[in-house]
């Protein structure tokens, strides 16, 4: 994938240099309780590499690393459907505390969705954050995501059950 460009960086491929800083933020309770178990706390080295490894390998790339001119900073991709769904995309991300509040995360989301209704044909993609993660939904607010429904008591945390929300992005097509 080209990078996509940003004002606080780049949107680019992971590469096997990440770990560290892949580690180092991602390492951290205050993103993971609002992630899928998938994604590990506390983070190791290993983890980090396991990660690259499996995004520089798959094909196509749909994991990517939110990056300054310096390191990886956090991470968005997709996972596209199959079937009847293969038109539509689950997206996630998630960036590194200190770099909260910066309006990183909307315009990393904003862009990458753009890219990835272009580069892989979808029509829809959805993101399901979990209904107490208020800056989550506000950033998908900002991207152009619509709020379509609430999902009652549709997860699990730490032994806690919620809700989560369901976000949509619909790509508008050229009639003719």
């Amino acid at each position: 994938m080209p990078s996509i460009n940003a004002s606080f960086g780049m949107i680019r491929d992971w590469n096997a240099q990440d770990a560290d800083a892949l580690m180092k933020y991602a390492n951290n309770y205050r993103i993971w309780k609002n992630l899928r178990d998938g994604f590990p706390h506390p983070y190791t080295i290993e983890d980090a590499r396991s990660f690259i490894a499996a995004a520089i390998e798959k094909t196509p790339a749909t994991y990517f690393a939110i990056a300054t001119a310096e390191e990886a900073i956090g991470g968005i991709g997709i996972v596209i459907n199959q079937d009847v769904h293969r038109l539509t995309a689950e997206m996630g991300y998630w960036l590194g505390e200190p770099f909260w509040g910066k309006g990183i995360m909307t315009e990393a989301a904003t862009r990458f969705t753009d890219f990835a209704f272009e580069e892989f044909g979808l029509v829809r993609i959805y993101a399901e954050p979990y209904a107490a993660n208020r800056v989550s939904c506000r950033v998908l607010e900002k991207a152009g995501f619509q709020l379509e429904g609430r999902m009652r008591s549709s997860m699990i945390k730490e032994g806690r059950i919620g809700d989560q929300l369901l976000y949509a992005k619909i790509r508008t097509l050229q009639e003719g």
